[in-house]
């Protein structure tokens, strides 16, 4: 098969200076003749008979490298490539000097032989479905997996698979530098202002006699067909002539901050789910540095999926009928019920309408939940009882008790605590400081195994509660 792909172009704007102490003048370093660049590339043929192993090298010094091999680009000196696929490949190769880009001879060597090994691996079939097939890949734009099409991470967040919340992991936040931290907002903040709520077409990912990448952006009113290259060791993904479906409008400007749209780092992948991300590198709207997640499901996976139930036992805002939310929160006997936060499962949520966007602790580290919020939830609790006919609470904190009456609001689910509030975490922004409570998610009948949201503020501007999940 013969490849040829138009080298990229790339406006980089560097200025070389040499500073001359005694005349302070500033001269432009002088520009390689074409002749003075030395690279090599090599077919590796004791790598693969087939020469599917190719060696690059820029062998110029003081110059920066430009690649492009066809199913991928690269900047490095020196790089590996590896093609699986027999057939001709035409590899474009240019070097940045004295502030110009200078371009050499394509050279185009000859693959003889396929080596799918190099395309034999969980994270390639994953995207594909493997050798001789092609998977459709959705962004999730009704949040059939994830909370929606867009997360956005700290630009140091990596690879989280094994841990990641949504795939029922511990603890993997993925961090491989300072900064680290992920938001998750919802549909409703998503298309309020990030996104456009409107169907962003296909994106194929396909390996029959290639790495084939092919797109029908219907958003962008576009169709492409290029190659990839997936990064199994180093969790990169990377596309020649074109791009993952996207939006992304601060400011409604329309992807604003976002200069390469060719590499993406792998947060997430498996079979029916991806989660590639992109570095938002200009901070053109005041919202500072970040990488943005672009959440997809297969389109097998979403034409299969089924909704969870909904009913009562969702619980938003629920209004019981009379006498059931103190029944719930002392249970049938006078001594009544002991509740604590979930400090090993998902102690605290944004929700709004009912839903949220945490699934354990590891969600709200970077934001809320700490370590000293692990070490007053252990030792601490809050009973609510009827003895003596009355309607009472004790609070433990870490050994110091308070002990008083609370009431219920019937018609709004709102818990007063007369004198008193909620487990407290000192000087943390997240310590409730009204003793006045709402039940924001509860579940009529399954509360000895899912527990309640306890409401205790509110932001008018998105509709949301922060909200505490306690347990028995």
């Amino acid at each position: 098969m013969k490849r040829s792909i138009k080298l990229f172009s790339i406006l980089l704007g560097i200025s070389l200076f040499l500073i001359t102490c005694r005349k302070e003048e500033y001269n432009l370093e002088r520009a390689l003749d074409k002749s003075e660049i030395k690279y090599s590339i090599v077919q590796d043929k004791s790598a693969d008979a087939g020469g599917n192993t190719v060696i690059l090298k820029n062998e110029t010094a003081g110059t920066i490298s430009m690649w492009d091999f066809g199913t991928g680009r690269s900047t490095n000196a020196v790089d590996t490539v590896h093609f699986a696929f027999k057939g001709d490949y035409t590899i474009k190769f240019a070097v940045l000097t004295g502030g110009s880009i200078v371009e050499l001879d394509p050279v185009t060597i000859k693959v003889t032989e396929d080596n799918l090994n190099y395309v034999n691996d969980p994270l390639w079939t994953a995207i594909s479905g493997g050798v001789g097939q092609e998977k459709v890949w959705l962004l999730d734009t009704d949040a059939k997996f994830f909370n929606g099409p867009l997360t956005f991470f700290g630009v140091n967040n990596g690879w989280l698979k094994e841990g990641n919340p949504w795939n029922g992991g511990a603890n993997s936040t993925g961090c491989y530098g300072a900064d680290c931290w992920t938001w998750g907002p919802d549909l409703t903040t998503i298309y309020a202002d990030k996104m456009t709520k409107t169907d962003y077409g296909t994106m194929t990912f396909s390996l029959k006699g290639g790495a084939i990448f092919t797109a029908d952006k219907k958003f962008e009113k576009v169709t492409q067909t290029g190659t990839y290259y997936l990064n199994s060791a180093g969790k990169t993904l990377s596309i020649t002539n074109g791009s993952i479906l996207r939006d992304y409008k601060p400011a409604k400007n329309g992807l604003r901050g976002i200069s390469n749209w060719s590499n993406y780092t792998i947060l997430s992948l498996d079979e029916n789910t991806m989660q590639l991300g992109v570095i938002r590198d200009k901070d053109v709207d005041g919202e500072g540095l970040c990488m943005l997640s672009y959440n997809f499901i297969s389109k097998q996976y979403s034409d299969n999926w089924v909704p969870e139930e909904t009913g009562p036992d969702e619980g938003f805002d629920p209004t019981f009928a009379s006498g059931k939310l103190l029944e719930m929160l002392t249970g049938n006997t006078s001594s009544g019920r002991m509740w604590a936060l979930d400090a090993a499962g998902n102690p605290v949520d944004w929700i709004a309408k009912g839903k949220g966007w945490t699934k354990t602790a590891a969600d709200s580290k970077t934001w809320g939940w700490n370590d000293d919020w692990d070490a007053i939830a252990k030792n601490s609790w809050i009973l609510f009882d009827r003895l003596n006919g009355g309607m009472n609470y004790t609070l433990n904190q870490n050994g110091s008790f308070t002990r008083g009456t609370f009431s219920i609001n019937q018609e709004t689910n709102e818990i007063t605590l007369n004198g008193g509030t909620l487990i407290q975490n000192p000087g943390h922004w997240m310590s409730p400081t009204t003793n006045k409570i709402k039940v924001i998610k509860a579940f009529p009948g399954k509360v000895e195994s899912k527990g309640i949201w306890f409401g205790t503020s509110y932001d008018a501007a998105k509709d949301e509660w922060l909200a505490f999940h306690y347990i028995l």
